[in-house]
């Protein structure tokens, strides 16, 4: 039985890195000698031979066991040579691994694009709302080209809550179809949990100030004291590396007054063409003005997704045009000569999924209207965090929703900070709601007040490791490219030869083409700090470890 805890915890940090190696057995069979000359060696040493004769025919045969014996060993050496060619060279065809500088090129080192000396520099663009499975529908060739010279992952792994926006003074379950998705975009920045990075939600109470978070309120969401954490524009700073954001969610300072160099605030409706023009200006500035780390965000793929579900031909419209902004930013570093100069960074916040018809889960019906109307703050949706007022027992409504829960066959399931799954790392914070409530996907939590109010076809916000919330790694540049080459060799041994369709399920990438498996997106932050060199960087939930595979 559950009690509901309003009192304060404290945070944490979290090492999620998980290093999985394989062991492999090679197994060598020699074959027995022929059966027929066995036999007929036994009969010349059978008690009823002539010694004689014995002798002078067993001494021919002696040699001969020599010989057979000499060119056995000589053939299972070479099948060993064989084998071991076979086990740890690359396969025909694969390049070989240079003597590369990329892996040691640093942001403190000047390198020529032929005209200009430029710095390391590290480009990171989310695409909101890109599904890590909508680079398998052949709308994305450049995407997948670059992913095939660099790095892709199988699925970046977002943070929960995945959170999905309100309309203000609207019904919780009325999106709004023009979003931006906050708690991931932070964790981005920071490389923290929510309940470390202080953003919880798109909207949330904070019950210490007595004042609630909303993103589309400037007098709320600029406010420094709600974002927690260091981001990575703060951290290349300290460094005295210039840097550039160009709309990504957050807010212009930190609580220590940081800002970025460049700082383009959010609009929306900003064409593609135009942040791809603001982004080659900023290279093309004098090398004491460049930024080295630029940051850009684009949302028209999460709008089209909430507008018309994820399945909907406005989707792959836009994912075409995403995938057209890509490939002129490449054509843009190539025409500059700065494809062994600059890193580019691909990622999304979340997936999408199907919400055109779900099932409702009337919450009045739970816990009654009365109680229902007791509620005085709802953070996020579609899970939904819930404060009572405190006119009601609140751990009386937590025990009818916990019941409701355990008979639902598993639609929907009840938290309290305390009871919260741990791989959430959604705990340890004042402001995450003392209930909240989790619904399966195909799920939608409303009360009977709002049962016909418009909803939209595509949602997010559900559990984060659900398939349909998976996000895009995809990076091209220096490091990724000499890092896909040598794991390219490493990965090739003889199991990943001989099993069929390592890549099962990504018909887009062949299947001796490497594919990262699903990593946390908090891992991001030390990724971007080590391709810039910077090694003062702020404490974080990701894994201090996590890239050293793939640096050395």
């Amino acid at each position: 039985m559950s009690s509901v805890s309003y009192s304060a915890s404290s945070s944490r940090k979290a090492d999620t890195a998980k290093h999985v190696g394989t062991r492999e057995e090679r197994k060598g069979l020699l074959s027995d000698p022929d059966d027929t000359l066995a036999d007929k060696q036994w009969s010349l040493h059978s008690p009823d031979a002539d010694p004689s004769e014995t002798d002078s025919i067993s001494r021919p045969w002696s040699r001969k066991r020599i010989l057979c014996a000499a060119i056995s060993l000589i053939v299972l050496l070479a099948t060993g040579a064989f084998a071991r060619s076979f086990l740890l060279s690359p396969p025909q065809g694969s390049p070989r691994i240079p003597a590369h500088p990329n892996l040691a090129f640093h942001g403190d080192e000047l390198r020529s694009n032929g005209t200009h000396d430029f710095r390391r520099t590290v480009l990171i663009v989310s695409i909101d709302g890109l599904r890590a499975d909508y680079l398998d529908r052949g709308l994305t060739p450049h995407l997948l080209d670059i992913s095939k010279q660099g790095l892709r992952a199988k699925s970046l792994i977002p943070i929960f809550p995945v959170s999905h926006l309100l309309l203000p003074h609207r019904p919780p379950h009325v999106p709004l179809v023009q979003t931006l998705t906050f708690p991931n975009h932070w964790a981005l920045m920071t490389g923290l949990y929510a309940e470390s990075n202080g953003i919880v939600g798109n909207n949330f109470w904070d019950p210490i100030t007595e004042t609630e978070f909303h993103y589309n309120r400037i007098s709320s969401a600029w406010v420094s004291r709600w974002w927690l954490g260091e981001p990575m524009w703060e951290t290349a700073g300290k460094s005295n590396i210039i840097t550039a954001n160009l709309m990504w969610p957050g807010p212009p300072k930190t609580t220590s007054g940081a800002t970025s160099t460049y700082f383009v605030p959010w609009k929306d409706h900003v064409p593609l063409q135009e942040k791809l023009d603001q982004l080659v200006r900023w290279i093309d500035l004098p090398l004491e003005e460049r930024p080295q780390l630029l940051m850009a965000y684009e949302p028209s793929l999460d709008q089209a997704g909430h507008k018309a579900g994820p399945m909907s031909k406005l989707v792959n419209i836009t994912l075409e045009q995403v995938d057209l902004f890509a490939k002129n930013l490449h054509t843009a570093l190539e025409e500059r000569n700065l494809i062994d100069i600059v890193d580019v960074v691909f990622v999304s916040d979340h997936g999408m999924t199907d919400t055109s018809h779900p099932e409702l889960i009337y919450m009045d019906d739970i816990i009654g209207k009365e109680a229902y109307a007791a509620i005085e703050h709802e953070d996020g949706w579609p899970a939904m965090g819930l404060w009572f007022n405190e006119k009601v027992n609140a751990t009386h409504n937590l025990l009818l929703l916990e019941a409701a829960a355990a008979k639902s066959n598993g639609k929907f399931e009840v938290f309290t900070r305390d009871t919260m799954s741990e791989r959430w790392h959604f705990s340890h914070n004042e402001r995450i709601a003392p209930i909240y409530v989790v619904p399966k996907i195909g799920y939608v939590l409303t009360n009977h007040g709002e049962e016909n109010a418009a909803m939209s076809k595509g949602s997010h916000g559900y559990d984060n490791h659900a398939r349909e919330m998976q996000a895009m790694f995809v990076a091209h540049g220096p490091f990724s490219s000499v890092v896909k080459i040598l794991h390219q060799r490493r990965e090739t041994t003889l199991s990943r030869r001989l099993l069929s369709n390592p890549n099962v399920g990504w018909h887009s990438t062949a299947d001796d083409v490497y594919v990262m498996d699903p990593f946390e997106n908090v891992q991001i932050y030390s990724l971007v700090m080590r391709l810039l060199g910077v090694e003062a960087v702020a404490p974080t939930n990701g894994s201090s470890t996590f890239w050293d595979k793939y640096f050395s």
